[in-house]
Protein backbone atom coordinates (compact mmCIF):
# COMPACT_ATOMS: atom_id res chain seq x y z
CA UNK A 1 0.00 0.00 0.00
CA UNK A 2 1.46 3.15 -1.40
CA UNK A 3 0.69 5.91 0.92
CA UNK A 4 0.77 10.48 0.58
CA UNK A 5 0.78 11.96 3.32
CA UNK A 6 0.04 15.48 4.37
CA UNK A 7 -0.86 18.05 7.14
CA UNK A 8 -1.00 21.69 8.03
CA UNK A 9 -2.57 22.24 4.59
CA UNK A 10 -4.52 25.88 6.08
CA UNK A 11 -6.58 25.76 2.93
CA UNK A 12 -4.22 25.85 0.57
CA UNK A 13 -3.56 22.80 -2.16
CA UNK A 14 -0.58 22.90 -3.87
CA UNK A 15 -1.28 21.55 -7.47
CA UNK A 16 1.49 19.88 -7.47
CA UNK A 17 0.90 17.29 -4.87
CA UNK A 18 -1.51 15.59 -6.75
CA UNK A 19 0.99 14.76 -9.27
CA UNK A 20 3.12 14.03 -6.52
CA UNK A 21 0.17 11.22 -4.96
CA UNK A 22 -0.88 9.55 -8.15
CA UNK A 23 0.98 6.50 -7.70
CA UNK A 24 -0.68 6.54 -4.29
CA UNK A 25 -3.23 4.59 -3.12
CA UNK A 26 -4.53 6.71 -0.20
CA UNK A 27 -4.27 9.78 1.12
CA UNK A 28 -3.75 10.22 4.81
CA UNK A 29 -4.09 13.82 5.87
CA UNK A 30 -2.84 14.62 9.90
CA UNK A 31 -5.31 17.59 10.46
CA UNK A 32 -5.42 21.34 9.83
CA UNK A 33 -7.01 20.86 6.22
CA UNK A 34 -8.36 24.64 6.35
CA UNK A 35 -12.30 24.01 4.70
CA UNK A 36 -14.27 20.86 3.89
CA UNK A 37 -13.29 21.77 -0.01
CA UNK A 38 -9.93 21.18 0.71
CA UNK A 39 -10.64 17.74 2.06
CA UNK A 40 -13.06 16.57 -0.66
CA UNK A 41 -10.71 17.77 -3.51
CA UNK A 42 -8.36 15.15 -2.37
CA UNK A 43 -11.20 12.75 -1.36
CA UNK A 44 -12.25 13.18 -5.31
CA UNK A 45 -8.83 12.30 -5.97
CA UNK A 46 -7.82 9.08 -4.28
CA UNK A 47 -9.16 7.21 -0.67
CA UNK A 48 -8.65 9.85 2.13
CA UNK A 49 -8.08 9.09 5.55
CA UNK A 50 -7.74 12.21 8.24
CA UNK A 51 -7.94 13.49 11.42
CA UNK A 52 -8.91 17.33 11.91
CA UNK A 53 -6.70 19.84 13.36
CA UNK A 54 -6.77 23.12 16.09
CA UNK A 55 -7.52 25.09 13.09
CA UNK A 56 -10.72 23.41 11.44
CA UNK A 57 -13.98 24.45 11.78
CA UNK A 58 -17.27 22.48 11.87
CA UNK A 59 -17.16 20.84 8.21
CA UNK A 60 -13.85 19.46 8.72
CA UNK A 61 -14.98 18.32 12.18
CA UNK A 62 -17.96 16.58 11.10
CA UNK A 63 -16.11 14.29 8.51
CA UNK A 64 -13.24 13.90 10.67
CA UNK A 65 -12.15 12.41 14.17
CA UNK A 66 -9.85 13.81 16.29
CA UNK A 67 -7.80 10.37 16.77
CA UNK A 68 -8.02 7.74 14.12
CA UNK A 69 -6.59 4.42 14.84
CA UNK A 70 -6.88 2.10 11.92
CA UNK A 71 -4.88 -1.09 10.35
CA UNK A 72 -3.11 -0.45 7.47
CA UNK A 73 -1.76 -4.09 5.67
CA UNK A 74 -0.58 -5.58 9.15
CA UNK A 75 0.85 -1.93 10.80
CA UNK A 76 -1.71 -0.35 13.49
CA UNK A 77 -2.10 3.13 12.84
CA UNK A 78 -2.42 6.02 15.29
CA UNK A 79 -3.14 9.79 13.92
CA UNK A 80 -3.57 12.73 15.89
CA UNK A 81 -3.10 16.48 14.57
CA UNK A 82 -1.47 17.45 18.04
CA UNK A 83 0.64 14.78 19.12
CA UNK A 84 4.10 16.17 20.01
CA UNK A 85 6.87 13.14 18.93
CA UNK A 86 9.61 10.74 21.12
CA UNK A 87 10.48 12.18 24.16
CA UNK A 88 8.05 15.41 24.21
CA UNK A 89 4.58 13.84 23.53
CA UNK A 90 1.81 16.31 23.88
CA UNK A 91 -0.25 15.08 27.10
CA UNK A 92 -2.43 12.18 27.24
CA UNK A 93 -0.47 11.32 24.12
CA UNK A 94 1.46 8.39 25.59
CA UNK A 95 -1.17 6.89 27.43
CA UNK A 96 -3.13 6.67 24.79
CA UNK A 97 0.19 5.33 22.67
CA UNK A 98 0.71 2.97 25.26
CA UNK A 99 -2.91 1.49 25.21
CA UNK A 100 -3.22 1.51 21.81
CA UNK A 101 0.37 0.30 20.27
CA UNK A 102 0.62 1.14 17.17
CA UNK A 103 3.48 0.45 14.83
CA UNK A 104 3.31 4.05 13.65
CA UNK A 105 2.63 6.85 15.25
CA UNK A 106 1.12 10.06 12.32
CA UNK A 107 1.10 13.89 13.69
CA UNK A 108 1.30 17.09 12.63
CA UNK A 109 0.61 20.58 14.06
CA UNK A 110 4.18 21.54 14.42
CA UNK A 111 5.14 22.19 10.87
CA UNK A 112 8.11 21.23 11.47
CA UNK A 113 9.03 17.42 9.28
CA UNK A 114 10.16 14.95 11.84
CA UNK A 115 10.70 11.33 11.25
CA UNK A 116 11.78 9.50 14.48
CA UNK A 117 11.55 5.93 15.73
CA UNK A 118 10.65 5.27 19.45
CA UNK A 119 12.34 2.37 20.93
CA UNK A 120 10.85 2.71 23.98
CA UNK A 121 7.47 2.54 22.35
CA UNK A 122 8.22 0.81 19.08
CA UNK A 123 6.86 2.47 17.24
CA UNK A 124 7.68 5.16 13.93
CA UNK A 125 6.74 8.70 14.29
CA UNK A 126 5.88 10.95 10.90
CA UNK A 127 5.22 14.37 10.83
CA UNK A 128 5.05 15.21 7.43
CA UNK A 129 5.60 18.75 7.95
CA UNK A 130 3.32 21.70 6.63
CA UNK A 131 1.91 21.68 3.12
CA UNK A 132 0.53 25.06 3.07
CA UNK A 133 1.49 28.83 3.17
CA UNK A 134 0.56 29.71 6.40
CA UNK A 135 2.68 29.53 9.42
CA UNK A 136 6.47 29.85 10.14
CA UNK A 137 7.58 27.29 8.10
CA UNK A 138 10.58 27.95 5.65
CA UNK A 139 9.67 25.06 2.77
CA UNK A 140 6.58 23.26 2.15
CA UNK A 141 6.98 19.27 2.50
CA UNK A 142 4.91 16.29 2.07
CA UNK A 143 6.17 12.93 2.38
CA UNK A 144 5.15 9.30 1.13
CA UNK A 145 6.22 5.62 2.00
CA UNK A 146 5.14 2.08 1.25
CA UNK A 147 3.58 -0.28 3.67
CA UNK A 148 3.73 -4.12 3.46
CA UNK A 149 2.55 -6.55 5.62
CA UNK A 150 4.32 -4.91 8.79
CA UNK A 151 6.78 -2.97 7.12
CA UNK A 152 7.01 0.79 6.48
CA UNK A 153 9.77 1.77 3.93
CA UNK A 154 10.60 3.78 1.13
CA UNK A 155 10.03 7.03 2.91
CA UNK A 156 10.15 9.90 0.77
CA UNK A 157 10.33 13.43 1.90
CA UNK A 158 8.71 15.76 -0.74
CA UNK A 159 9.91 19.49 -0.72
CA UNK A 160 6.89 21.68 -2.49
CA UNK A 161 9.10 24.92 -2.18
CA UNK A 162 9.86 27.86 -0.31
CA UNK A 163 6.08 29.50 1.73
Amino acid sequence: MRIGLLSDTHSFLDASILTHFRECDEIWHAGDFGNARLADELAAFKPLKGVYGNIDGQDVRVAFPETAIFECEGVKVLMKHIGGYPGRYAPGVRPLLETVRPLLFISGHSHILKVVYDKKLGLLHINPGAAGKEGFHRVRTITRFTITGERIHDLEVIELGNR
